[in-house]
């Protein structure tokens, strides 16, 4: 390379940094066609199309680059960016991991083939891209990437410990700080997690990513006032911002159960951009879950009217309308599996409305399907069930053993108590404390009730420490009594476990769960603290399996029932359907829930 081709390539280079796009690319081009066979040509050409938004030229340009010079890693990785940008998602991944066969030690290349593994569902394959790299080095990126995967595999403390390698750096930057506090609050540690984000909101970060954390932080915490006014600066820093508004609306909904007021933000900011799919996702779902169904799905319709309508939006207008007409929520549903082929949750839908339209043949292909990407998904399970109850499948009874897998224990009495009773009457009051909002939470299977906003297992209260007491033998007795199998349940079972969240749910009279499953468990449990009468009469406040909370034709009722006592645990695979029968008087319904995993 002549020392005049050097320079002109260093002013190219220098033109795209300061955003003169279209110099660069006149200059590169002159460059590119006197000298074809230059890969720095070639790739910074590429690189200046790709900024003046000719992605088919760039791309053009990278792969000539790539073809010329066999051996960077870099222009792959480039070249992949231009093929994501692009929408051929395929031919990315490619390039990556071409990327890594040139060099499977180059940062850059592992930690974006990770981080779109990770975007697709696949955080296994994205910790395979990192392990080795975390192993052998110490590189920041590389430790942030693979503590996202962690992240998404809700190995939350190995993210963590991950992440506080990162941020122990002197040099550690406010991004690094500000994903150890998303995994922080992620495990409910949110004292930790809010002066980790007040910390990287002190270093300067001023995104509304960060905001946000810190107000799940200050929530989870108890302090709602504060929650309320961080979430509302996050808003202003970023006005369409959708995951604010949406925590800010459960919020509200919680502390108030006023529809109106929950909404207030949110309808602001669709006034100003009505066309916005995710501001109208989460006035839907406020709607949907305050019980008003018709005006949920009218706030979704104007985002979902043609066929290139947003995926998302046409998944959450399925399962508002679904309960209403299976047959409209299949459209809804096949339109958004058509625009996002491969994304999970919109996978779920499909096979949901798939039973919602009375097609449980095509319920089934489309659980099958969900199994084979992530094969201990519960609600991938349960569908599976549902579509074989509904075709007289036997296979159908090998995941509804009622008799052999749902199974009802009397708590341990926990240390320091003299009997039961004296521990139920001290965790009552002390689980009454903890119930201080006055509505149910959006996404969440109650209605007319409240849940605990932080784990129990963060708890210092004796009474509720001693839970986890009262639970270990009866849970540990459980595993022992399912016995070993090939079935997705017990062939799971390790002889050991571990808990994945607990929380309390205290219903008012009028309160129930809708039908619902566990989709990120393995055991599910009911744990009864204080019981109101009514359980006395026919089945008010009782715990029912087998009833899905889809419709399906023809209806399926519940097939087996079990009438709580205080003191009592229930439990039964994540996979199965279940809810509770509305009850009446005047007393509530407290109860303490939490899901098992083997360990």
């Amino acid at each position: 390379m002549t020392p005049e081709t050097a320079k002109i390539l260093r002013t190219g280079a220098t033109l795209i940094e300061s955003g003169r796009v279209t110099e660069a690319v006149g200059l590169l081009s002159t460059m590119a066609r006197a000298q074809p066979r230059l890969p720095d040509a070639r790739r910074l050409l590429g690189l200046a199309l790709h900024q003046s938004g000719d992605l088919e030229g760039a791309e053009r340009e990278l792969r000539a680059a790539a073809s010329l010079d066999k051996r960077a890693p870099v222009v792959l990785v480039e070249l992949a960016a231009t093929q994501l940008a692009l929408g051929r998602e395929a031919e990315c991944e490619k390039s990556l991991r071409g990327a890594l066969a040139r060099d499977r030690r180059f940062v850059p290349a592992a930690g974006a083939l990770a981080r779109y593994l990770i975007g697709k569902g696949r955080p296994a394959e994205a910790l395979q891209v990192t392990a080795p790299l975390v192993a052998g080095g110490d590189d920041p990126l590389a430790l942030s990437v693979h503590a996202e995967a962690l992240r998404a595999l809700d190995r939350l403390e190995e993210s963590i410990a991950v992440s506080q390698r990162i941020v122990a750096r002197p040099d550690a930057d406010q991004v690094f700080v500000h994903n150890l506090a998303v995994s922080l609050a992620d495990a409910e540690r949110f004292e930790e997690a809010e002066r980790a984000a007040s910390r990287a909101i002190l270093q300067g970060a001023s995104t509304p990513e960060t905001w946000r954390v810190r107000g799940r932080a200050l929530q989870g915490m108890g302090r709602y006032d504060e929650a309320e006014a961080v979430f509302r600066e996050a808003l202003r820093r970023s006005p369409g911002f959708a995951p604010a508004h949406r925590d800010l609306a459960d919020l509200i909904w919680m502390r108030t159960g006023d529809v109106a007021a929950a909404g207030a933000a949110v309808d602001a900011a669709i006034a100003v951009a009505p066309t916005d799919p995710a501001l109208r996702i989460v006035k839907a779902k406020l709607l949907d879950f305050a019980g008003e169904v018709e005006a949920a799905y009218a706030a979704i319709l104007p985002v979902v009217a043609g066929p290139d309508s947003d995926p998302f939006a046409d998944a959450s207008a399925a399962q508002i309308i679904m309960m209403k007409d299976g047959r409209r929520a299949r459209v809804h549903a096949e339109r958004a599996l058509a625009n996002a082929p491969d994304n999970p949750m919109i996978l779920t839908v499909a096979a949901e409305a798939s039973l919602a339209a009375g097609e449980p043949e095509m319920a089934a292909r489309r659980a099958l399907a969900l199994r084979e990407l992530f094969p201990r998904d519960q609600q991938a399970i349960g569908l599976l069930a549902t579509a074989w109850r509904l075709m007289d499948d036997p296979r159908f009874r090998e995941l509804y053993d009622y008799d052999a897998f749902v199974k009802t224990w009397r708590l341990d009495t926990p240390e320091g108590w003299p009997n039961l009773d004296a521990w139920l009457a001290d965790m009552t009051t002390a689980l009454k404390g903890m119930h201080n909002l006055e509505a149910h939470p959006i996404g969440q299977s109650l209605r007319q009730g409240t849940q605990t906003s932080q784990s129990l297992d963060r708890s210092p209260d004796p009474a509720i420490r001693g839970l986890f007491e009262g639970i270990r033998g009866p849970i540990q007795r459980h595993i022992e009594s399912l016995g070993r199998g090939r079935d997705p349940l017990r062939s799971r079972a390790t002889g050991r476990f571990r808990l994945n969240g607990s929380w309390s749910v205290r219903l008012k009279p009028g309160g129930r769960h809708v039908n619902h499953m566990h989709p990120k468990g393995w055991l599910s449990s009911a744990c009864y603290i204080a019981l109101p009468d009514a359980v006395q009469n026919g089945r008010e406040g009782w715990i029912g399996f087998g009833e899905p909370g889809i419709p399906t034709q023809p209806p399926l009722p519940a097939e087996h029932w079990v009438k709580p006592e205080p003191g009592m645990l229930v439990l039964f695979p994540s996979y199965m359907w279940h809810g509770t029968v509305p009850f009446g008087g005047d007393q509530p319904r407290l109860t303490c829930a939490f899901d098992v995993l083997p360990a």
